[in-house]
């Protein structure tokens, strides 16, 4: 156990970020770098040790949480890498991206702040970085079998990360032009800078895996001749179809998805673009969707120098504490406060837009809602609350509905589907195109990157199993398991 007392005595704290007057006019991390480290072994100590860790059941990737917090609180950095990264291939893009439903879990959660599980992640990770104990782990033997991985996002890298130590040749696809899928393009750099997701393709590379971009199977390379050149396929191409919003003026200029928008500002970072051709500079930004992804869109903006950004939901207001109804340990539905609500905007729930107004150039300039309530369990407006607000530019980030279908994938290969739309999938991950698996998005539907890490592992001792007859490599979920939530 790490302190006996330390739930205790020690309180709460987590990472400080950086003044918003500040953090504003550059595209660099939040947070303040290396403030954690003079208080995260302290915090490490506040784990209480429990009969039942219930954070193990949070976390989907089954997080050995009170053992590397422990090594944490003595500040045995190597052995506390070494437990992370027993269970999860990826901590740094966890500590900086999932929303911790360990911490949901927690058992010190039911009466006290829980413990700063995530923080306590991302010290380890990036203490173990900065003293070299992240390094190239090359497999002993190859097993002269080959597997093309299908996309390059979480679930795509954990598997193909997890074949190539199995000693198998792997080649991961992508069809953009940097390996990294939504976290490259979709995650901005202020929430995670880009050179983590760098250097862990390195390693990947050192390791023996194959990295093909600018490549997108269905309509570069046919999904039928790829299965036949590779002993077996993953496809972890994501659910990329974004949720559109059918409301008269959409197709004005200036209305755009957030998957439009948020790869085109990234690309400016990457060095492609000099300027964004989709910017919130001088405009009145009006963001659709209350979850990660429109937050994403609210701190681009400000980044940009937006006149004003509105972000609009259609859902009421969450509460600052549990409710009744989503008892410990599920994962509750809070008001949450990010970093880019932090930096400024309006939030306004329990609205849905009617319709948007353009100008005689056909550019959007005001977007018309109406309040919304809940009445026998169905969302209806409220009439009389009929209002317009300016906006010259919209962003779409109500979520996804399923992988896509447009380029040929789904066709060429003769998968089947399942009701919500995903690829359909067995026990072992496996479609019904024998040697064809699927993992992450494309199998679960829109979820969170700790699922998709999980599910890449999964769908990765699927595969062992299928090439070699057995597999001695870790699967942390099955394909049915779903989050603590009720």
């Amino acid at each position: 156990m790490a302190d006996p007392k330390g739930f205790l005595t020690t309180g709460r704290e987590v990472a400080q970020t950086r003044p918003v007057g500040e953090r504003v006019k550059d595209w660099n991390e939040v947070y303040v770098p290396g403030s954690l480290l003079p208080i995260i072994s302290k915090q490490a100590g506040r784990c209480m040790d429990c009969g039942i860790p219930f954070c193990h059941n949070g976390c989907p990737l089954g997080n050995l949480i009170p053992e590397w917090n422990d090594y944490a609180y003595r500040e045995d950095w190597s052995a506390a890498s070494e437990r992370l990264h027993a269970t999860n291939n990826f901590p740094e893009f966890t500590g900086r991206l999932c929303p911790a439903p360990c911490e949901s879990a927690c058992v010190l959660g039911i009466n006290q702040p829980a413990v700063t599980i995530k923080n306590v992640e991302v010290s380890i990770i990036d203490k173990a970085w900065d003293s070299g104990d992240v390094t190239p782990q090359p497999p002993e033997r190859l097993s002269g079998k080959t597997v093309a991985v299908i996309g390059s996002g979480p679930a795509g890298l954990a598997a193909a990360q997890q074949l190539t130590r199995a000693g198998h040749t792997v080649a991961v696809y992508e069809r953009a032009d940097r390996i990294g899928g939504l976290l490259r393009y979709g995650i901005p750099e202020f929430k995670m800078e880009k050179s983590h997701i760098n250097r862990r393709i390195e390693q990947m590379r050192a390791e023996g895996t194959k990295f093909r971009t600018e490549t997108e199977i269905g309509r570069d390379i046919d999904a039928a001749k790829l299965r036949r050149r590779y002993d077996a396929v993953v496809i972890a191409a994501g659910a990329t179809v974004s949720r559109d919003l059918p409301v008269p003026g959409r197709e004005l200029n200036g209305v755009h998805f957030a998957m439009e928008y948020l790869p085109l500002a990234n690309k400016v970072q990457e060095g492609d673009l000099t300027v964004s051709p989709i910017t919130a500079e001088g405009k009145h930004v009006v963001v659709i969707g209350g979850g990660d992804t429109g937050a994403d869109c609210v701190g681009t903006a400000h980044r940009q120098g937006a006149l004003s950004v509105t972000q609009l939901e259609i859902m009421p207001r969450p509460g600052e504490d549990r409710n009744t109804n989503q008892p410990w340990p599920t994962f509750p539905m809070l008001y949450k406060v990010t970093s880019a609500h932090e930096e400024g905007g309006e939030r306004v729930y329990s609205v849905s837009t009617t319709r948007f107004e353009g100008d005689e150039d056909g550019n959007v300039q005001a977007l018309h809602l109406v309040e919304v309530e809940f009445k026998d369990g169905k969302l209806e407006q409220k009439p009389g609350t009929e209002r317009s607000i300016p906006a010259q530019l919209v962003t779409l980030a109500m979520g996804f509905t399923g992988t896509d279908q447009a380029n040929g994938l789904v066709q060429q290969f003769g998968l089947e589907l399942d009701e919500r739309g995903n690829v359909a999938r067995d026990a072992d991950y496996a479609t019904n195109v024998r040697g064809v698996f699927v993992a992450g998005d494309a199998g679960r539907g829109q979820s969170l990157i700790v699922w998709a890490i999980a599910e890449g592992r999964s769908a990765a001792r699927g595969v062992d199993r299928f090439l070699t007859g057995a597999s001695a490599l870790p699967a942390p979920i099955r394909p049915t398991d779903r989050a603590l939530m009720v």
